[in-house]
């Protein structure tokens, strides 16, 4: 099964309340209930933009499947961060992820030409990453008791 996704890129004052409580609801879903308790929204929030995936003409109907942020330079690094990177559990396994990071990454080159990018990533997900070009840049570490490394996309300059 292939879901054709529909993204929509937006800065945080320019999300919408329905978008907004959508995006927190599916991070709340995953990041809270399915992989124990701490704080999902953070002050970061405000200082990112933010990928929205639905696919409208599948039987999922207009609900927020997909979704991540990438946080101004300065903010958790020097560079640009991808972060809360989140599927919808039913569509996990479709592709989604790696068509998800890659449209971030995308969007990223468009708002910060030629940054590199920086994200703590689940361990477990290092394969998928650098697949789409990132590269482990620290040991494995425990963020809210799951194993993370840090991971760097530098962008190919033409």
């Amino acid at each position: 099964m292939t879901l054709k996704m529909q993204w929509t890129w937006k800065r945080f004052d320019d999300m919408t309340p329905h978008e907004l409580h959508d995006a927190l609801a599916l991070r709340c879903r995953v990041f809270i209930l399915e992989q124990g308790p701490y704080q999902d929204p953070d002050g970061n929030d405000k200082h990112a933009w933010h990928l929205l995936g639905r696919a409208p003409e599948s039987e999922h109907g207009n609900a927020l499947l997909a979704t991540l942020r990438i946080v101004d330079a300065g903010l958790n690094y020097p560079e640009p961060s991808i972060g809360r990177v989140v599927c919808a559990p039913e569509i996990r396994g479709l592709g989604i992820g790696r068509h998800l990071v890659a449209e971030g990454l995308a969007q990223a080159q468009r708002v910060f030409p030629g940054q590199a990018n920086r994200i703590s990533a689940q361990a477990h997900l290092q394969r998928m990453y650098g697949e789409l070009g990132f590269q482990t840049v620290s040991e494995e570490y425990l963020e809210d008791d799951i194993p993370h490394v840090e991971m760097l996309y530098t962008p190919k300059l033409d």
